[in-house]
C-alpha cells in the first residue's frame, strides 16, 4: 500500500469531535473511512502561472475492488469542504459506499486543499480544469486507477463533473451534473458580480485577493445577497424557511442559515472560488476554441443532467440547450420547489427520495 494511502489525521476537525463521530458510524455500518493529503508539487494552471506545492486533502468511503472499476469521484462545491457533503453517502443513500468506493477531493481554494488562506503563494485564478487536472493524478497515483466508473456533482462539483468528461474523455464512463452547467451562463456571471462586489468592497480589501483582515460586514452582507438566490420565490412564499428548517422568523433564518455559515470560511477563500466559478468553461481548450458545442459532442461518458425546476442561477435551460449536443445525455430536473438546494437536499426528504433514485438507476446502467 502506497504510504500516502495510510490513515491521516482528521484535517481540519471541528473542535467538538464530529467527524471522529463520523468515522465510527461509517466503522458501525460496515464501510471503511480513511482520508489523506496528496501532494502535487508544482501544478502549472490552464490560465497561466502555477500553483506552488498544490495539496488535495480527500477522504474514500468504501473499498475499492479488485479490478479497480468501482471508484465514484464526488468533487466539493463552493464553500464546502468533504464533512459537508458526505450526508448522501451510506447504503441506503444516493452514494452506495458498501457497492462504490467514493472519493472525495476537497476543491482548491475551499480552505482545507491549496487555498489563499494556507498559501502565501496563491495565483491569480485555479479553474475548474486546474482541479480535474490534479484530480486525476490523485487517483492514478494514489488509488491506482485510470478509469472512473463515474463522477457525481452538484454546483460547482456539477462543473467538475462536465470538465472531466471533456478533459479526459476516455478517462470516466458516466457524469451526473446535479445543478451545474458545462459553461458558466452569462446570467449566472451576473450573479457572481455581485457577490465579488460585496466582498471587493470590503475597506480589509487589499485589491488583489486578500484582506487585511477579516471582513465581518462584508461576509454579512455577502450571506444574506446569497440567501436571495440560493432559494427560489416559491419556497420563501410557502414558508418553508421557517417550516422545513425550523428558523423561528426571517431574520433568525438570514443569521443562522446565512451570515454564520459563510463567517466559518476565510474570505479571501470565498473570492477565489467565486473566481474559479466565473471561470468555469469546458470549451476553453485548444482542441474546442470556445465552442461549446464541439466540446460538449466531445464527450464519451453518459451524462445525467439534473437541474433543479426553480433554481435561479443554474437554469434547466441551460441543460436543455446543452442536451443536443451531446453522445449520450439524460436530461430529468428535480421537481422542486428548493431552488438550487433541491441538489443538495439534507432537509428534503422529498427531493432526496428523487435524487436517490435517478442517481441509483443511472450508476447502475
Amino acid at each position: 500500500m502506497s504510504d500516502r494511502m495510510r490513515d491521516a489525521p482528521w484535517i481540519g476537525a471541528p473542535s467538538d469531535g464530529s467527524l471522529a463521530r463520523f468515522e465510527g458510524r461509517g466503522a458501525r455500518m460496515g464501510w471503511p473511512v480513511r482520508e489523506g493529503v496528496f501532494e502535487a508539487g508544482d501544478l502549472p494552471l490552464h490560465r497561466g502561472g502555477s500553483l506552488k506545492g498544490a495539496r488535495i486533502v480527500w477522504r474514500a468511503h468504501g473499498t475499492l475492488s479488485p479490478a479497480r472499476d468501482n471508484l465514484i469521484l464526488y468533487p466539493t462545491s463552493y464553500g464546502a469542504q468533504h464533512p459537508d457533503i458526505e450526508w448522501l453517502i451510506g447504503p441506503d443513500g444516493v452514494l452506495d459506499p458498501t457497492r462504490w468506493c467514493v472519493v472525495i477531493p476537497n476543491m482548491f481554494g475551499g480552505g482545507l486543499s491549496s487555498s489563499p488562506s494556507n498559501d502565501p503563494d496563491w495565483p491569480a485564478l485555479v479553474t475548474p480544469r486546474d482541479n480535474v487536472a490534479a484530480q486525476r493524478r490523485l487517483l492514478h497515483e494514489v488509488f491506482g486507477v485510470e478509469r472512473l466508473h463515474a463522477v457525481y456533482g452538484w454546483s460547482m462539483g456539477a462543473q467538475q463533473a462536465y470538465h472531466w468528461a471533456a478533459a479526459f474523455p476516455g478517462a470516466v464512463g458516466r457524469i451526473v451534473v446535479n445543478c451545474g452547467s458545462a459553461r458558466t451562463s452569462v446570467h449566472n456571471r451576473v450573479f457572481l458580480a455581485g457577490l465579488m462586489a460585496v466582498l471587493e468592497a470590503a475597506p480589509e480589501y487589499d485589491g488583489v485577493a486578500r484582506f487585511r483582515a477579516p471582513p465581518r460586514g462584508a461576509q454579512r452582507a455577502f450571506g444574506r445577497s446569497y440567501a436571495g438566490w440560493a432559494l427560489s420565490q416559491d419556497f420563501y412564499r410557502a414558508g418553508l424557511h421557517l417550516s422545513a428548517l425550523g428558523a423561528p422568523d426571517l431574520e433568525t433564518f438570514l443569521r443562522t442559515d446565512w451570515e454564520e455559515r459563510f463567517a466559518r470560511r476565510d474570505a479571501a477563500d470565498l473570492l477565489a472560488q467565486l473566481r474559479t466559478w466565473d471561470a468555469a468553461d469546458i470549451a476553453d481548450d485548444p482542441r474546442h476554441g470556445g465552442d461549446l458545442a464541439r466540446a460538449l459532442a466531445s464527450i464519451e461518458a453518459r451524462v445525467l443532467l439534473m437541474p433543479s425546476e426553480t433554481d435561479l442561477y443554474f437554469r434547466v435551460a441551460d441543460n436543455a440547450a446543452e442536451l443536443p449536443h451531446l453522445r449520450h445525455g439524460a436530461l430529468r430536473p428535480i421537481p422542486s420547489i428548493w431552488g438550487h438546494r433541491a441538489g443538495n437536499p439534507v432537509a428534503n426528504p422529498a427531493d432526496a427520495a428523487f435524487l436517490r433514485a435517478e442517481v441509483r438507476a443511472f450508476l447502475e446502467g
